[in-house]
């Protein structure tokens, strides 16, 4: 796992990031703080109507106004075509939405007609000028009956259901015959926003008199995860050449998936930048992000468990249906519910369908966990339900159950292999380090708030797809690095420049990384679904190694030793038991550089790679939460959050946490409050920040973390991701000890969120 010139001090050192400093001092800079001269700004009209017919635009007001340099409509772009995927055993319906609405709206806040003007406030003056007149249409609203409901989202497909696919293996419907217990659920998991702290935003530039040859022919900076998306997908709608489009992610506040796709208010933006041959800004409203970022985790769920009477799991059946919005271009988050959902138990059989249907709501896709969430908390569900129905404690019931260290690599009965972990052990340090046994001892407080435990255990596939690094030794021995993943706020930089002066032996301050930039001409896939250090990290770590192998014979021929005698340490090379006999890095970059070297020894310091592990890195945990309920008011306070996770080989303990503690806020809010609702209607009811319920820091205990580590074998750093831990942990732990604390009330079962109004009814149903 370790390469020659590692510095242990560095790996899995504690150090603060040299991001953070810039950025909370408010240097940063986002597409918001840019600037370009003679820029226009783009506004929106977009559709008040759930589901509607476009009855008459009349733009011949707007066109006028003060300001006022284009207005565009549907008749101004291609139409997008329909297609068919496979997905799984299955076939996907796919249709992606139109850059503007081309005579149907079909959810509230689709974009129908782009104005371009010379000021943000005459672009949305001229859009209140505009006579849309729309004719109202059936909604289909509820994911429940979208599937056999008369009415259609998009008659051209025959249907509301965009797929339906099935994993599994083994006679499920034996298994469950033969079973001691049985236990169902009918599940119902809300829809989140993921209020990224900047809006969706785009800035594009274009070379359009040719001044400068060099020059790409569009620049674009904009909110994006994934800048290579982003270019491929303009380059072929745009018709212009890949190499002649330049993409960059400046600082992006937040990305958590939601930034992945390539939203039409990107393309609509660079197609005005093409066409007028001047900068175009375009900069959402809070209010029209929640409508057009995409939404995540509406899924409807029933699930059964069955087990023989001592506990053992025979089997588990699982019917999820996913609300896709109004328009998909893929299956969102269906892929990893439909192979995950067994968590991290030994079921030998087991069988999975979901089913993605359309529904006249915003669009719906990755948010962090991406479907990890949906999974674990239909499994743990199904654990905990199962451990009342044995009258067995929960704890024994899972360590009953938990894949054993020694089965690993272990393929589960949906077909998908999992590469290292121990379970039990980190659901006992997690007992530990929350006191279970005193939680179980303690009083009830005097206040009358009853106190409740819940636990969960998780599994995170981490680290899917390829990622690229290239990594170079300039002559005076400072060193960079290029990497096509992305950062938004995850602190890559600090982490990136730690695991090469790792493997290099130089120092930290030595090393520059640079990523973001498709100018860089190193094609990535981006930042998502946890996979920066296991994937971007393990490709710059092939890079270094192979720049660190260069590099050595090198030294070796200038001190005059055999290469597998020298080591690196703090930026030179020395010979083994020989402390006195070293060379600086600086000194052998400079050799190379003069090519006074043998033909064989002046190869240039440079190595790049596309680096793809042969399956996911899997890491894991258990979750205990504590909370607090007011029985007269139904309000829920999280007392603790205790999480011991294993990401393999942590390369920043520091950052790690930092990552823990943001997917463990997001959690506990998607536990307690976050919902993005709708009405019948299909409006939006919680689409502004005073409607929206996020945590703050007074709703959040201190977060208590601890680790075991379990490395993975399928890369170099034996490193597993961590990003979206919290996420999958939080949701079921909070919801477990609520229902503890409101056993002895007869409240038996909640659905997220645990919103006062919910648990107070409960209680009263209850009564």
């Amino acid at each position: 796992m370790t390469g020659p010139g590692e510095i242990r001090s560095e790996i899995g050192k504690a150090r603060r990031p040299i991001e953070d400093e810039r950025l909370v001092q408010g240097h940063g800079q986002y597409v918001s703080d840019l600037q370009r001269p003679g820029m226009l700004h783009l506004a929106f009209a977009r559709s008040p109507y759930a589901h509607a017919r476009i009855a008459r635009i009349d733009r011949e007001r707007a066109k006028v106004a003060p300001g006022v340099v284009a207005v565009f409509t549907s008749a101004d772009f291609p139409r997008r075509a329909l297609s068919r995927q496979p997905f799984g055993n299955a076939e996907l319906l796919a249709y992606p939405q139109p850059f503007l609405a081309d005579g149907t709206v079909r959810f509230v806040g689709e974009p129908v007609v782009a104005i371009v003007a010379a000021s943000a406030a005459e672009a949305r003056d001229a859009v209140d000028l505009l006579e849309i007149e729309y004719e109202a249409l059936p909604v289909v609203g509820d994911p429940a009956t979208a599937p056999d409901g008369p009415e259609l989202v998009h008659p051209d497909l025959g249907t509301n259901v965009a797929f339906t696919a099935r994993r599994g293996s083994g006679d499920v419907d034996a298994a469950f015959a033969a079973a001691d217990r049985v236990v169902t659920l009918r599940l119902a998991i809300p829809r989140l926003a993921a209020v990224p702290m900047e809006t969706i935003g785009v800035l594009v530039e274009g070379n359009s008199d040719g001044s400068d040859a060099d020059a790409p022919l569009l620049t674009v900076w904009c909110t994006t995860q994934a800048p290579w998306r982003v270019h491929d997908a303009l380059a072929g709608l745009l018709g212009i050449p890949g190499e002649s489009i330049r993409v960059i992610a400046p600082d992006v506040g937040g990305g958590f998936g939601v930034r992945g796709p390539v939203y039409v208010e990107y393309v609509i933006t660079a197609f005005a930048a093409q066409r007028l041959g001047r900068p175009v800004r375009y900069l959402a409203t809070r209010s029209e992000d929640f409508q057009v970022t995409q939404g995540s985790r509406e899924t409807l769920v029933d699930a059964a468990l069955a087990a023989t009477a001592d506990g053992r799991f025979l089997a588990l059946r699982a019917r999820a249906t996913i609300n896709l919005g109004a328009y998909a271009s893929g299956p969102g988050s269906a892929g990893r519910i439909i192979s995950l959902t067994t968590g991290a138990y030994d079921i030998p059989i087991a069988s999975v369908e979901v089913s993605g249907v359309y529904t006249n709501t915003g669009p719906t896709g990755a948010y962090r966990g991406a479907g990890r969430p949906e999974a674990a908390f239909i499994v743990e569900r199904l654990v905990e339900e199962m451990a009342r129905a044995l009258g067995t404690d929960p704890i024994a019931l899972r360590r009953r159950n938990f894949v054993r260290p020694d089965a690993f690599p272990y393929q589960t009965p949906l077909g998908t292999v999992y590469d290292s972990g121990d379970y039990a052990a980190a659901l006992d340090r997690a007992l530990a380090v929350a006191d279970y046994a005193g939680l179980r001892a303690a009083s009830p407080g005097a206040s009358g708030e009853l106190l409740g435990v819940g636990l969960a255990s998780y599994i995170e596939p981490t680290g899917g797809g390829w990622e690229s690094g290239r990594v170079w030794v300039e002559p005076d021995g400072r060193v960079v690095a290029v990497s096509g993943s992305v950062p938004q706020g995850q602190d890559h930089q600090t982490t990136f420049a730690q695991i090469i002066a790792g493997r290099l032996g130089v120092r930290f301050e030595a090393v520059t990384v640079r990523q973001g930039d498709t100018a860089d001409g190193l094609p990535g896939i981006g930042t998502f679904g946890s996979r920066s250090v296991a994937l971007g990290g393990g490709a710059l770590t092939v890079a270094a190694d192979e720049v660190f192998e260069k590099a050595r014979r090198v030294a070796a021929y200038l001190l005059e030793a055999a290469p597998e005698d020298l080591v690196a340490a703090e930026g030179s090379f020395s010979v083994v038991g020989s402390p006195g006999r070293a060379v600086p890095w600086a000194e052998v970059a400079a050799r190379v550089a003069s090519s006074d070297l043998p033909p064989e020894l002046a190869v240039p310091l440079d190595a790049r790679t596309r680096f793809e592990m042969p399956r996911e890195a899997f890491a894991s945990g258990s979750c205990v939460a504590v909370v607090g309920v007011d029985p007269r008011t139904g309000v829920v306070r999280l007392r603790r959050l205790v999480l011991v996770h294993d990401c393999g080989n942590p390369i920043n303990p520091l950052l790690v946490d930092a990552q823990l503690h943001g997917g463990l806020a997001q959690g506990a809010g998607e536990a307690l409050g976050e919902w993005l609702r709708f009405d019948p209607a299909g409006q939006l009811l919680s689409g502004t920040l005073l409607d929206y319920w996020l945590p703050h820091a007074d709703d959040l205990p201190a977060f208590e973390l601890a680790e075991v580590v379990s490395p993975s074998p399928l890369n170099r750093l034996g490193a597993k991701g961590v990003g979206e831990a919290g996420t999958i942990a939080a949701p079921p732990a909070v919801l477990h000890a609520v229902l503890d604390a409101l056993r002895p009330l007869g409240v038996t079962a909640l659905d997220l969120p645990l919103t006062p109004e919910r648990v107070w009814l409960a209680i009263q149903a209850a009564r």
